[in-house]
């Protein structure tokens, strides 16, 4: 424990750290939310019971949006475990700077990546505030010491080691994007059994995420029945009893839901197989595109294990 160094600041530091992470977090993320959550509703409102599959494809087309899925599937999940061995803040710091540069020029929707923004933001903040609390002192650490209170020591190593985690798990979320919202899904879940996916498995996402839409929105609509016949929610049995049948008939609706969907799918000629969304031909652009990203997370492991 010789080798520790320590820095003794004055005590009224402590609640500015405090006070001014919490104020700039009440600020920022009610303006992100309600950037996130922002959208321009057309003349004509879709019908949400049939969901797109593509949404935010439309957006625009990006060198990201030409890029033979199957090639971007693979490459950008070797980019993210290349990310996730990093072990310096800098070059973390660097892969976080290449995802945004990928989200500028893919040019996804900005409210979907502020909402995923937003889900990890509570999730890295408690680990900004925790590991520098907890993280094991080692030989060489610098501590800091507020006042007298030496129950209270801040090791800047955990803070180092926390901003690492958070910038590349804010990296590695950002690519989810670009990955997901330059190709209709059905093209992405057709590139994935191209990869040896089973089919059966494209299938059942494809379904679900159509119909857990079409679920939520029988969901409302019954509850909006209740609500019309004067249901409140109370801490009583008829309240459990109500939300029980409830759940039942949401359950028998979306069982028969799903037989009319199959028999009309059987009606259409439906064999087990969905047929092909597109043709996928690899071109020496979509090498090109490989080649680059596979040398950026290269070159970041790269020059992370010169580091030490």
């Amino acid at each position: 424990m010789t080798d520790v160094a320590y820095i003794s600041v004055p005590l009224w530091y402590l609640p500015l750290l405090v006070l001014i992470p919490a104020a700039a977090a009440a600020g920022v993320l009610p303006w992100l939310k309600r950037r996130a959550r922002t959208r321009t509703v057309p003349e004509n409102d879709p019908d949400w019971s049939i969901p797109p599959v593509a949404e935010g494809f439309g957006q625009g087309i990006s060198v990201i949006h030409r890029w033979d899925v199957r090639c971007k599937i693979v490459t950008l999940l070797a980019y993210s475990f290349a990310v996730a061995s990093l072990r310096h803040l800098s070059l973390a710091a660097a892969a976080l700077g290449l995802s945004l540069v990928v989200l500028l020029i893919s040019k996804v929707w900005f409210r979907k990546v502020m909402l995923r923004v937003v889900a990890l933001t509570g999730f890295l903040g408690m680990l900004l505030v925790v590991m520098p609390l907890t993280v094991p002192v080692h030989p060489g650490d610098t501590l800091v010491v507020f006042g007298s209170m030496d129950w209270l020591v801040v090791n800047l190593r955990g803070v180092v080691l926390a901003a690492t985690i958070a910038a590349k798990a804010m990296a590695i979320a950002l690519l989810m994007e670009p990955l997901l919202s330059t190709a209709p899904l059905p093209v992405t879940l057709y590139g994935l059994s191209r990869l040896g996916v089973p089919d059966m498995a494209g299938q059942m996402v494809l379904l679900s995420y159509r119909y857990l839409h079409v679920f939520t929105h029988e969901a409302r609509r019954m509850t909006a029945g209740m609500q019309a016949r004067g249901f409140a929610k109370k801490t009583d049995m008829d309240t459990l009893r109500a939300l029980a049948n409830f759940l039942g008939m949401l359950f028998v609706r979306s069982f028969e839901r799903t037989e009319r969907v199959f028999d009309a799918m059987q009606a259409r000629g439906y064999n087990g197989r969905f047929p092909s969304p597109c043709d996928l031909r690899i071109q020496w652009q979509d090498i090109l595109k490989t080649g680059i990203w596979v040398a950026a997370g290269a070159a970041l492991v790269f020059f992370d294990y010169l580091k030490g």
